[in-house]
């Protein structure tokens, strides 16, 4: 199975391709895989203003039309299940087995935006809470925001994506999506498919461009949210440049897992190797950083590092194979290179650290120096840094001591030191008896401090795409 020739973008709900200027390359081999038309400015300006057009007639729709072009959309994308697999496969260079699951969480998550399309309520509530309000009674519903600017990441093309389009259908917003230039063909598929429905003109435009053109989707006035993941340097940006719309971002992080003297080692080894190494560790949720406590560390390092070392890496189309390539050479290299300054300023290299191409081997570090940027910084691949903790308290400080904060794991069976964790840890989820990197697509998933604003989950996206609208009654003589 390979992709088509090329692909149009989608444009007020209509496939169109003025050119095939955008090349999207196997990760894995290096050659062009497909070809892709490319949105300039005068394209998306006509996305924006057909999205402002559509903002009635989506709003209009009955919630059994919303819940039928969601419904839609998942029997297609268990049919192409496949088919969307081998696209991430390729253009992602993600291994086939976590392809399979990240095509499996995109229709979780339409089906659960299908599910919350029906029970957008409000609430009744009473008034007359002094004598001033007697006769007097409120009550509140949602109604959609309106045109809504989306900008979403390499790594997840499909779910990351869906987080954003699964909502804004459900609650009835047009949008613009602006898919992430070196992944696009998971998200110009969800366009295909949307195409198939009756949604009003205008619904929905999803055009790649270069990120120099994509200044509309955020300074644009006509749209009025913003909800952008991806590295916390241009998501800011985008905040500081986006004016009046409310701004969501989800900007990454450097998760943290504690392992306890009480943990279950091998199971612990196992979530932490994939935690760690999944999907190469291109995750904002990927293990970085292992602490563990001294009195089991030794035993726990030598399993890990057993653990590691079998991993296979190499071509992500075969069913065996758990590292594939890093999204480019440079992004490899770049982590390379702070693997090796944190061997020069006196950490130990547990195993790993070779790179061919983009193909970095699964890592593993100890000792190494608090102020190195493979400790500090986002890593964004397969390296995990091993330290040990005496006191639980400091082992949370050190969860803390850094400027990210999305989600971070406890292995622990002391129910007073998970909720000490859970009260301490300056994160938005705290997993216990887990890694970091678990996600179920309807929780409320997101971060604080560097790690960006607001919060993903079918739910809470719909909360972030309606405004409450308020209606009071008097009834004179009451």
């Amino acid at each position: 199975m390979s992709l088509a020739e090329s692909y149009p973008y989608y444009l007020g709900n209509a496939p169109e391709a003025p050119n095939h200027d955008l090349e999207v390359v196997d990760k894995y081999s290096g050659e062009v895989a497909t070809r892709v038309a490319l949105a300039d400015d005068a394209a998306i300006d006509r996305a924006i203003g057909l999205a402002v057009e559509a903002t009635e007639p989506m709003a209009a729709l009955a919630a059994y039309e919303r819940k039928a072009v969601l419904d839609h959309c998942v029997a297609r994308f268990r049919e192409r299940f496949e088919e969307l697999a081998m696209a991430l496969c390729i253009e992602a260079g993600k291994p086939i087995k976590d392809a399979r699951g990240e095509v499996t969480r995109l229709i979780d998550t339409f089906q659960i935006a299908s599910e919350e399309s029906v029970r957008i309520g409000g609430d009744v509530m009473p008034l007359d809470i002094s004598p001033r309000a007697r006769g007097y009674q409120g009550m509140w519903k949602r109604v959609p925001i309106g045109p809504c600017s989306f900008i979403s990441p390499f790594n997840f093309p499909l779910n990351l994506a869906a987080h954003k389009v699964a909502p804004a259908l459900a609650v009835g917003c047009p949008f613009v999506l602006k898919p992430a230039s070196l992944t696009p063909i998971g998200a110009l598929v969800i366009g295909e498919v949307l195409a198939e429905t009756d949604l009003p003109r205008g619904a929905f435009s999803i055009l790649p461009c270069s990120r120099a053109g994509a200044a509309r989707f955020t300074e644009d006035d006509r749209l009025k949210l913003l909800s952008f993941t991806g590295s916390p340097g241009v998501g800011w940006d985008l905040k500081a440049k986006a004016g009046k719309k409310p701004v969501v971002l989800e900007l990454g992080g450097n998760a943290a897992v504690i392992v306890d003297a009480d943990a279950d080692l091998d199971d612990a080894v196992e979530r932490i190797v994939f935690g760690a190494f999944y999907q190469s560790g291109q995750s904002c949720i990927g293990v970085q950083r292992v602490i563990v406590h001294a009195d089991i560390y030794e035993t726990f390092r030598n399993a890990l590092v057993a653990r590691t070392k079998a991993l296979e890496m190499g071509d992500p189309r075969l069913e065996t194979t758990f590292i594939g390539p890093m999204i480019s050479e440079k992004e490899a290299a770049r982590l390379h290179g702070w693997i090796e300054s944190a061997i020069d300023a006196g950490a130990t290299l547990l195993c790993g650290g070779h790179r061919e191409g983009a193909m970095l081997e699964a890592t593993l570090l100890e000792n190494v120096p608090r102020d190195q940027d493979v400790v500090r910084q986002e890593a964004f691949g397969p390296v995990a840094i091993l330290s040990r903790f005496d006191d639980f308290d400091a082992a949370l400080d050190e969860v803390n001591d850094s400027v990210f904060g999305l989600q971070a794991g406890i292995f622990t069976r002391d129910l007073y030191k998970a909720h000490a964790a859970w009260d301490r840890l300056e994160v938005g989820g705290v997993v216990i008896g887990d890694v970091p990197s678990w996600r179920v697509d309807h929780m409320p998933y997101g971060g604080v401090k560097e790690s960006g604003l607001g919060r993903e989950g079918v739910k809470f996206a719909i909360e972030d795409m309606t405004e409450i609208r308020l209606m009071v009654i008097r009834t004179p003589g009451a």
